[in-house]
């Protein structure tokens, strides 16, 4: 049986969650690979104990992370049974729907049915009461903004959830959700976005502006941008990486060319200021106060420690912060 370390807090910067009550880690768990049915258990539970070792107190799901969707809730879920259940109050979990999760014309996208029909599901593969943070997982046009936070709302009244989440959202969307979330005093505390140094959209579409203004936690996913912010493809392209075996998500002239040139140069700023490349990109999301937290995603323990280190050096000086912004374009 599982006995957690007594140090673990002594390990951790925790941030506030916009203008809430909410103290987040500085660096969460993302579930999303490695931790489904192609993950092996007892890698997942060290992966899990380390994280909550070092003070990691957050994990976050969401209905279809896997593979297979849904295996990631079920595996966690586990963990919890079988481990976790004595620290239920001093952990955040987190989940989501609005992805494609089972057939038919109810398991996508943000209506009342599926929303509510998700929390039900995924509350069952974890074998939980309640979730801390529900979010809806990506804007949905189809949809009535009015119905989508409704749901959110009866989640939360419910005792489903604590707080509400969004993600994928872009400013001008998040400005109206607010509204109607504020009007029916729905505790709407947090937005979930891709955010990393090479990728800047947040910064573009009015999600970064608009959630500080509102008083709104930032939580950044991909902050390693799918591995080029890591010594990874510093020297080429690895058989087995995601730009061989899964095209999805990075392509080959992402990490080629003078991209790969300017990777290598913020490689050797990183060098300068005694950090790896992930080290220094986990903590320039870090050094900026918008951000709650940033989600790491690993396959192995020692990744997490690795991350954690990024916490010990969020300080940058002018000049480094107008390199890295020259480099990012």
């Amino acid at each position: 049986m599982y006995t957690a370390n007594d140090k673990r807090y002594d390990r951790m910067q925790y941030n506030r969650c916009g203008s809430s009550g909410l103290m987040l880690p500085a660096v969460s768990l993302g579930l999303w690979h490695n931790f489904g049915d192609t993950g092996v258990y007892s890698n997942i539970e060290k992966m899990c104990f380390t994280a909550f070792d070092n003070g990691i107190t957050h994990f976050d799901l969401a209905n279809n992370y896997g593979p297979k969707p849904g295996s990631a809730e079920i595996s966690f879920g586990r963990i919890l049974r079988e481990h976790f259940a004595p620290y239920r109050d001093e952990l955040i979990i987190s989940t989501k729907a609005g992805y494609d999760m089972w057939p038919g014309p109810y398991g996508d996208h943000g209506s009342r049915k599926y929303l509510i029909a998700s929390i039900d599901q995924s509350l069952g593969r974890l074998g939980l009461d309640y979730v801390d943070i529900f979010y809806h997982h990506r804007m949905d046009p189809d949809t009535p903004l009015e119905e989508t936070m409704g749901a959110l709302e009866q989640i939360v009244r419910s005792g489903k959830a604590l707080y509400a989440g969004l993600s994928n959202y872009d400013g001008a969307t998040l400005e109206k959700a607010a509204a109607i979330l504020n009007e029916r005093h729905v505790p709407f505390v947090i937005n979930q976005n891709c955010y990393n140094i090479l990728d800047r959209t947040i910064e573009h579409n009015g999600l970064k502006e608009t959630s500080c203004r509102l008083g709104k936690g930032i939580i950044c996913f991909s902050p390693l941008a799918q591995g080029r912010l890591t010594d990874r493809y510093l020297n080429g392209i690895p058989s087995d990486s995601r730009v061989r075996t899964d095209g999805r998500f990075l392509r080959e002239d992402q990490v080629s060319g003078d991209k790969l040139d300017n990777i290598r140069k913020l490689n050797e700023l990183a060098q300068n200021r005694g950090q790896t490349l992930a080290e220094m990109a986990l903590a320039w999301l870090l050094h900026d106060k918008a951000i709650t937290s940033v989600l790491i995603g690993v396959s192995k323990p020692e990744q997490i420690l690795d991350n954690i280190r990024a916490t010990e050096n969020i300080s940058f000086t002018a000049d480094e912060l107008a390199e890295i912004d020259r480099l990012s374009l």
